[in-house]
């Protein structure tokens, strides 16, 4: 009987931030972005979930709504960091700064960050739940199949997820957001193909992976065709709640396909990851040397990837590999 092949699973992950990245490894976080002046500046600090200590992050398929919430929230806590290095400083306080300010109580950056959220969950239910619903209505006046629409609602969505990263990837500040992106994904990649983490082995390795959230979205995507495809009610208003409020459930059941994509190589996992790993051809970009180098220093911030390689694979690294990997990219 062949043996289940076991990825080398190092637990980090993390996402591309404004001139920057960010990197995860357990309950510590580190933010390095290259600044104006071209110094890198990285932040560590502490991050408990909202659902820190409960049980609840025990259960397979509950735990992953609070992962969700999770990396949403420290996503744009990373993100709102980042940007305030390319802050105009000398601007003056405006007469919204000013509401904004007696409204939250003096924490503006609070403030804004929970509304920003709100705003983007709002506008992502209604591009990619209830446009897609909408179109597969008026298909339904011509469409007598109810399994039909249902599947047609759910390609929709995913053509308007798509054709979305195609309009957004056309932005400069998009596109090398991407390329942090693919500078994050090449170190874990690194990290966890057993090779030292230096710029070197770092730009050889596949910007690729089967964890990114770009990933989990399409999961997502495929697990939502699924679920409204058995799930059905008759009222207009009541599919739209059911949508919106089976989000949750959706999230859960996608976490952990992602979480076992992540983990091993069963041949079925592979097809399931296939159209993730397709999908990333867009939202990632290769980095150029500067960016590779900010995404090192934020991965060696939390993550002792020296004692990585040695429980893992069983070698040390010594400064004599370094030190060769320098020669050899001079």
């Amino acid at each position: 009987m062949r043996k289940r092949k076991v990825r080398h699973y190092s637990g980090i992950g993390g996402q591309a931030v404004l001139e920057g990245v960010m990197m995860k490894n357990k309950d510590m976080y580190a933010v390095a972005v290259r600044k104006p002046n071209g110094e890198i500046e990285v932040e560590i600090d502490e991050y408990h979930g909202i659902a820190y200590g409960s049980k609840l992050l025990n259960i397979p398929f509950v735990r992953g709504i609070f992962v969700f919430i999770d990396s949403l929230i420290l996503g744009l806590k990373s993100l709102n960091y980042s940007s305030s290095f390319y802050e105009e400083g000398n601007e003056k306080p405006t007469k919204l700064d000013e509401e904004i300010e007696a409204v939250s109580g003096g924490h503006e950056d609070t403030f804004l960050m929970v509304v920003t959220t709100a705003i983007s969950f709002l506008f992502a239910i209604g591009l990619f739940m209830v446009l897609p619903y909408a179109l597969s209505e008026i298909l339904s006046k011509y469409i007598r199949n109810d399994s039909m629409i249902a599947i047609i609602e759910g390609v929709l969505r995913i053509v308007i997820f798509i054709l979305y990263i195609l309009l957004i990837s056309c932005m400069k500040d998009i596109r090398r957001l991407f390329q942090y992106h693919g500078a994050e994904h090449k170190c874990i990649n690194c990290i966890e193909k057993g090779r030292p983490l230096t710029a070197k082995n770092v730009k050889g390795s596949s910007r690729l992976h089967k964890r990114c959230g770009s990933s989990f979205i399409l999961f997502v995507m495929l697990v939502s065709i699924i679920l409204f495809f058995f799930i059905r009610v008759d009222s207009y208003a009541l599919r739209i709640l059911v949508r919106i409020l089976l989000i949750p459930v959706i999230a859960g059941i996608s976490y952990e396909l992602i979480s076992l994509a992540g983990r091993y190589d069963f041949f079925l996992i592979k097809v399931l990851s296939a159209p993730g790993l397709w999908l990333q051809k867009l939202t990632t970009k290769e980095p150029d040397e500067d960016m590779i180098e900010v995404a090192i220093k934020s991965v060696e911030a939390v993550f002792d990837w020296k004692e990585f390689l040695k429980d893992s694979f069983g070698y040390e690294i010594d400064d004599s590999w370094l030190k060769d990997d320098e020669e050899v990219n001079e």
